[in-house]
């Protein structure tokens, strides 16, 4: 196994393992060179690009793992839903009525659509070193919901907490599931050490919405895939939620639980080491910091971890409580890893 497969079934002695989300995107200068010459679909779509921009972090900041550059929306796309990058992603409609459910089409057949992933994934698998991790992702049932009928993950979602209590939500997760399910599947048969779920929208709904409605269709959604690959781990990601929601996680097929940057990792490390391996959680924005500055507050941070007992951190991911944001200056993220690895080596 690799650093981060060891990490992620809490079995690892040694330094924690590194990676970013979105650490392939719009600050790094590799993806801008290709996103001259490709669209932002073809980039996604053209398995051999997809493979390059993935590989580019891995070959200039040294990451631990690597995460297929894709995005989580092309679901929807197949499903009936359109899809174009324009400032943004944007669908064709959205559903707004009970009676949109209509017009989805659905069925694991749908996954056809997604197989550039698979083939993406393919080729990073050979071309990546060994000792690299390998992460394949899908949105979560309730974010893609939230996409499909705000079009967005922002603003109030008005929209889409009544589609909780007006049947879209459940109508929706019924078309997508087998679909998710398959999706998830082909990443894990096509190489990827884990299948990361990545739910941006949970924190957007009180904790007794997420709860009653949320959780059961995620744990669906899990134990169908680990049906069908038990060996693959799941990484979960969800943004603003806390211990009482986590604590509603505790019987579903995860390994590793992603937080965003509200927590105290130390603390959350202390608290739930013995129930996944942890992954995150430096605030995005500090990768803004002068130099100087952004060196002292991990340092700060990462003394806090290092006095912890080796039990405690044997499951810890290291990276950020979201992804990399636009205009991050490279020279930072260099000195997060540098960093990173002069202290935990």
């Amino acid at each position: 196994m690799n650093l981060f497969q060891k990490t992620v079934q809490r079995e690892n002695q040694g330094r924690p393992p590194v990676w970013f989300m979105r650490q392939a995107g719009r600050y790094h200068s590799h993806y801008q060179e290709l996103r001259k010459r490709n669209s932002f679909i073809d980039l996604c779509k053209i398995p051999e690009v997809a493979c390059e921009a993935t590989l580019g972090p891995i070959r200039d900041f040294d990451f631990d793992a690597a995460i297929l550059f894709s995005d989580l929306l092309f679901p929807l796309e197949v499903m009936g839903m359109g899809l174009r990058y324009d400032e943004g992603p944007k669908l064709d409609w959205h559903l707004r009525e009970l009676s949109d459910l209509k017009k989805l089409s659905s069925g694991k057949h749908l996954a056809e659509g997604l197989l550039f992933q698979a083939r993406a994934l393919e080729l990073i698998r050979k071309a990546l070193p060994s000792e690299k991790g390998l992460l394949g992702f899908v949105g979560g049932p309730l974010t893609l919901y939230c996409y499909a009928v705000e079009g967005s993950h922002q603003g109030d979602l008005d929209s889409a907490r009544l589609g909780i209590q007006d049947g879209r939500f459940q109508g929706f997760f019924e078309m997508l599931c087998e679909l998710l399910v398959e999706n998830m599947v082909l990443q894990a048969q096509a190489g990827a050490d884990v299948v990361a779920v990545l739910d941006t929208c949970a924190g957007e709904f009180d904790f007794g919405t997420y709860e009653k409605n949320i959780v059961p269709d995620l744990a669906i959604v899990l134990k169908k895939f680990k049906e069908r690959c038990p060996q693959t781990p799941v990484v979960y990601y969800s943004k603003g939620t806390g211990p009482d929601h986590w604590k509603s996680l505790k019987g579903l097929p995860i390994s590793c639980m992603g937080l965003d940057w509200r927590h105290d990792i130390s603390q959350v490390l202390s608290d739930w080491n013995e129930q996944w391996a942890i992954q995150g959680n430096i605030d995005p924005h500090w990768l803004f910091l002068e130099p100087k500055e952004l060196e002292a507050r991990l340092r700060s941070v990462f003394a806090k971890v290092q006095q912890l007992p080796q039990s405690f951190r044997r499951g810890w991911i290291c990276g950020l409580g979201h992804g990399v944001l636009p205009k991050t200056p490279e020279a930072n993220v260099k000195l997060f890893l540098k960093l990173q690895k002069e202290i935990f080596s």
